[in-house]
C-alpha cells in the first residue's frame, strides 16, 4: 500500500495482521511457483531444441515433415488417391505392425 492510504486506515488488529501475513506468504509462494514453472518450461524448450524435436509426437513430426517437404507430401497423397481405399487399408495392415515394431 502507498503511504497516504496507510495513514487513513486504522492499524490492523492482531487477528487481522495474522491474516494479512498469511496472504502475503501465500502470494510469495504463488510467485515462487510461477517462477519455477517458467524456469522448467524454459529448460524443457531448450532441451527440445537441442534434441532436434526427436521427443515430439508422431503428429508433430509429421506436420513438420509436411511443412518442410510439401512436394513429397503431395506425391504421397497422389499415390494414395490412385491406389484407392482398399489397397491403402491392405497396405496399412502390413506396414503398421512393422512400423510399430521399429518404434520400440
Amino acid at each position: 500500500m502507498s503511504e497516504p492510504t496507510r495513514s487513513v486506515l486504522p492499524a490492523p488488529t492482531a487477528q487481522q495482521q495474522r491474516i494479512l501475513d498469511r496472504i502475503a506468504l501465500q502470494r510469495e509462494r504463488l510467485r515462487a511457483r510461477g517462477a519455477a514453472r517458467a524456469q522448467a518450461q524454459a529448460l524443457a524448450e531448450s532441451q527440445r531444441a537441442a534434441s532436434g524435436g526427436a521427443e515430439d509426437s508422431l503428429a508433430l513430426r509429421a506436420a513438420g515433415f509436411a511443412r518442410e517437404h510439401p512436394l513429397a507430401v503431395a506425391a504421397i497423397a497422389g499415390v494414395a488417391v490412385v491406389a484407392g481405399p482398399r489397397r491403402l487399408i491392405r497396405w496399412a495392415g502390413v506396414l503398421l505392425p512393422m512400423l510399430l515394431r521399429l518404434r520400440r
